[in-house]
């Protein structure tokens, strides 16, 4: 089956540009053009990945990525026209996998995309994968059903890459990770700067605990690591 992408513009030129070089690369288009319709699309195509604007008429791109995220764990690759820093990471917050300037190379768009797909989906492990539950402090990491829950009952709601760093993590306590490692691993695309990993991971441990170090500890100048025994 082919890849199904939703492109989400107000600016029916850019959907067609976008949508021209998608098609040539044998992906599925669909388009959307304000932010209700895009949250309807996606429950009714469960997208693989959605290229998303920040400024849609509605409800803002930014809104969007973060009702999609309840009940989808498509990539997320947020358009926006403004490059300021702020607006970068508060579209990572809510879970956008990576974020592209307008205005931005059609070609250089494709491979980000192209570098997304790349990954496995969050649901490919199998069940008698010998590190499909992971256990850390009183947290149960559940690969198989893609869930975080503390003490066996109460459920973290992570995002698609907030879930796969933590596991990473998680199944080597103590071992530091580099964030080229973790890039290497978690993003698998030379796109991404560090700068990702550090808004990640913080989202992480404000989901995880009160305090922010005690599952996941910062190594100064080399990256991070599970804490091997937390309390």
């Amino acid at each position: 089956m082919a890849t199904k992408i939703l492109v989400v513009d107000d600016e029916h030129s850019i959907v067609d540009l976008i949508r021209g070089y998608l098609e040539r690369e044998a992906f599925e288009v669909h388009a959307a053009f304000d932010g209700p319709t895009a949250l309807a699309s996606a429950r009714e195509l469960n997208p693989d990945l959605v290229v998303l604007d920040v400024m849609l008429p509605g409800m803002d791109g930014i809104e969007v990525c973060r009702q999609l995220r309840q009940f989808s764990d498509a990539y997320v690759l947020m358009l926006t026209a403004r490059t300021e820093e702020v607006d970068r990471i508060v579209g990572l917050t809510v879970g956008a996998d990576d974020y592209l300037a307008k205005p931005f190379s059609p070609r250089e768009l494709v491979a980000r995309v192209r570098a997304m797909l790349r990954r496995p989906r969050t649901g490919s492990v199998p069940h008698d994968h010998p590190e499909a539950t992971i256990r850390l402090g009183g947290l149960t990491i559940d690969r198989t059903r893609h869930a975080v829950t503390r003490d066996g009952v109460e459920a973290i709601d992570l995002t698609a890459r907030e879930f796969e760093l933590f596991a990473m993590l998680a199944q080597q306590p103590g071992r530091v990770f580099t964030r080229a490692q973790i890039l290497d691993v978690v993003w698998t695309s030379e796109f991404y700067d560090d700068h990702v990993v550090e808004v990640h991971v913080g989202n992480l441990r404000r989901k995880l605990d009160a305090d922010p170090s005690r599952y996941i500890q910062t190594v100064r100048g080399v990256g991070y690591r599970a804490v091997e025994d937390p309390r």
